[in-house]
């Protein structure tokens, strides 16, 4: 049978069954926790869901202890995830120079069939809230969705072989994980709606399943299976140090010029990342908060929101990588992300809430830039390495991102709600401060945020 390399359906379909169920699973633990509280039914209608808002009224109390609980206990379930799926992201993207990249794609989709199944049983039979950790550690065991992301772009930088297209072309992923995850929230709510929690889960089972099926049987992989299989068997030991030594290699091979770049665009990375990840992370139960009390169907059009930031994000880079360098289309992304942020803080009406993301609709192309600049730096046979130290990041940074936020998100809830928001865009500081930094610095008249790969290239020659 013939097979292909396109990788496209694969994100496509892993994305939308991915971001159909996480509002669903936040609401659902919400709920949850409400009924446990309250010891009644959750009550929503068309308009709002079951919102105290007279601050006086001891129901007003519980609902803000209510917010605290939800919080706090999303950043333990994120944490069980996280830790196991750190080691497995590392693990399986760095080997993907040598194993191919596929394996990166069919973990995380196994695992997360595996979760949606569990979702199902746990909504279905009404079980536990504790049965979620467990099934939150499995998801993990297979990578979760930092494999899948580390996998899917090394496999893209790797099919990719014209440098000038590679960062239009890693946008074009980021705008289909963007697109389709606002598709996949503004779903949710109807969904949620029509035919509840247990339905929607099977739904992205199938989803799931289709796609793992696609991959088995019909995308073909970056390192062929007889090139793999006609390498001499090594054992675990070797193995083991082929896995962290391509990343070692990364740093120690590499000129001092070009090894500082690396670690400056990470750090840069991560810091923006950090505070993207952890302010939007708290949309949900904000919008669940009064004063706008938001039922599923608003939480779907405020995911569904996305989609146009997504749109305009890719847009942005696509045009304005023509006439800029790439370091000035992360300033752009940035101030845009800061601008929604402060916003956000101080929405209290249903309107100002989606005009938020009028001034973030750039916020999201520093993150596909900053990958498309660490890939254009390294050789071709390093694409794994260097995106196995991205997942990494993203999956340490995401963990500590919406863990550190929501404790935060429950210390002011309180008091001032949008505190968390405000935060997260002054945070946004340092990577400010690193990228003014790469402007300012210069060795042998070579300013390196402006390094292209024909620039390094002359620069590893001279060095050497």
């Amino acid at each position: 049978m013939k097979k292909v390399l396109c990788v496209e359906p694969v994100i496509f379909i892993y994305v939308f069954a991915s971001f159909l169920t996480i509002p669903l699973v936040e609401q659902f633990i919400y709920r949850r926790l409400w009924e446990q509280e309250y010891n009644s039914t959750f009550v929503s209608d068309s308009n709002v869901s079951h919102c105290e808002q007279n601050k006086s009224s001891p129901a007003y109390i519980k609902q803000k202890a209510i917010q605290e609980k939800a919080s706090v206990f999303n950043m333990q379930l994120d944490l069980t995830r996280a830790i196991p799926s750190l080691i497995v992201a590392f693990v399986i993207v760095s080997n993907g120079d040598r194993q191919g990249h596929k394996r990166s794609l069919v973990l995380p989709s196994v695992g997360a069939l595996i979760s949606s199944i569990s979702f199902t049983a746990i909504s279905y039979f009404s079980l536990s809230l504790s049965v979620l950790f467990a099934v939150a550690f499995v998801t993990g065991l297979f990578g979760s969705i930092a494999t899948f992301v580390g996998g899917g772009f090394a496999y893209i930088a790797e099919d990719c072989h014209d440098e000038k297209q590679k960062t239009t072309r890693i946008a074009v992923v980021d705008l289909i994980f963007g697109v389709v995850s606002g598709l996949a929230g503004l779903s949710s709510g109807y969904f949620l709606r029509g035919i509840g929690f247990s339905w929607t889960f099977v739904i992205a089972s199938l989803l799931h399943a289709i796609n793992i099926v696609y991959m088995v049987f019909f995308l073909e992989d970056t390192v062929s299976v007889s090139q793999f299989q006609h390498e001499a068997p090594v054992s675990w030991k070797e193995l083991f140090r082929e896995t962290f030594s391509g990343v070692y290699m990364l740093f120690k091979t590499a000129p001092y010029k070009k090894r500082i770049l690396i670690i400056v665009l990470l750090f840069t990375f991560m810091t923006y990342f950090f505070t993207l990840l952890g302010g939007s992370s708290l949309f949900t139960l904000y919008e669940l908060d009064e004063p706008l009390c938001w039922n599923e169907v608003y939480i779907g059009y405020g995911a569904a929101a996305f989609t146009s930031v997504s749109l305009t994000s890719f847009l942005g880079v696509y045009l304005f990588s023509k006439c800029l360098k790439d370091i000035y289309i992360v300033f752009i992304g940035i101030f845009s992300y800061i601008g929604g942020m402060i916003t956000a803080a101080f929405a209290k009406t249903t309107l100002l809430m989606f005009l938020v993301r009028v001034p973030s609709l750039l916020c999201f192309m520093p993150i596909p830039v900053l990958r498309s600049m660490l890939s254009k730096v390294v050789l071709p046979g390093e694409q794994g390495a260097v995106f196995a130290c991205i997942a990494c990041l993203e999956a340490v940074t995401g963990t500590m991102s919406i863990s550190v936020f929501n404790i935060l998100y429950a210390a002011t809830v309180a008091w001032f709600s949008g505190f968390s928001f405000l935060l997260s865009a002054g945070l946004c500081l340092i990577p400010l401060s690193v990228l003014c930094w790469l402007l300012c610095t210069s060795w042998n008249g070579e300013d390196l945020a402006l390094l292209v790969p024909e620039e390094v290239s002359s620069i590893e020659s001279a060095d050497s």
